[in-house]
């Protein structure tokens, strides 16, 4: 206990404000946050287009351009609501080596909204890939996912929405739907492939690396 509240004390040096703050969050909540572990609520339809929902997908797009990350859930924004977005850009797609883009199966996907969504599985083969999460910040593990998966559920707008997904951006749609329902990859990793991003620079740092918690 000693060394974790050192650590807190010393990162706290390093905040440029403190003071409370409330949800829904512009920063992703990490690991240990109890928000991680509870299972979101249902969003009445007839209330999606109340500047309640609303603000929160708002909150969820900033966070989600923010941070550069391919999908983002309410839960790791402070808000226990059954609501994901997910987008994949030409521009995150150019910057990754070819061979990675073609190994994992990765298209564009534009920005999408899901409100109260429930996945159906269309392809129970499994693959199994490298996967990280922003509220598990720099670290990635082997995580097994089905190939292709189909959502249902509400837009932004309130209307029905169907969407089918494959290889990457099917990964992508079953890592934010675990977030509703308050679990992490960690939950389902291999456990041996867990790894820090940015060991190499732990090392050639001598140990003095500071990992940011959000994009500066």
């Amino acid at each position: 206990m000693g060394v974790a509240r050192k650590f807190l004390n010393w990162y706290a040096r390093l905040a440029p404000a403190r003071g409370k703050s409330s949800p829904p969050y512009e920063h992703v909540v990490q690991i240990g946050d109890p928000r991680l572990r509870k299972p979101s609520e249902l969003v009445e339809v007839d209330k999606i287009k109340t500047e309640e929902i609303q603000t929160v997908i708002r909150k969820m797009q900033y966070v989600l351009n923010k941070y550069g990350s391919v999908g983002m859930s309410a839960p790791q924004i402070g808000v226990n609501m059954r609501i994901f977005v997910m987008r994949v850009t030409s521009k995150q797609i150019s910057a990754i080596p070819a061979d990675i883009v073609k190994m994992r199966g990765m298209s564009v996907v534009p920005f999408t909204v899901f409100v109260n969504p429930q996945l159906k599985v269309l392809d129970y083969t499994k693959v199994v890939q490298a996967e990280g999460c922003e509220s598990v910040r720099s670290f990635s593990a082997d995580v097994a996912r089905y190939k292709k998966v189909e959502i249902t559920g509400y837009d932004e707008n309130g209307e029905a929405i169907k969407q089918a997904y494959r290889d990457w951006a099917a990964r992508v749609a079953q890592h934010e739907m675990d977030h509703l329902d308050g679990k992490l990859y960690t939950d389902i990793m291999d456990r041996k492939s867990m790894y820090c991003v940015c060991w190499e620079e732990v090392n050639l740092s001598k140990g003095k690396v500071a990992i940011p918690f959000a994009p500066e």
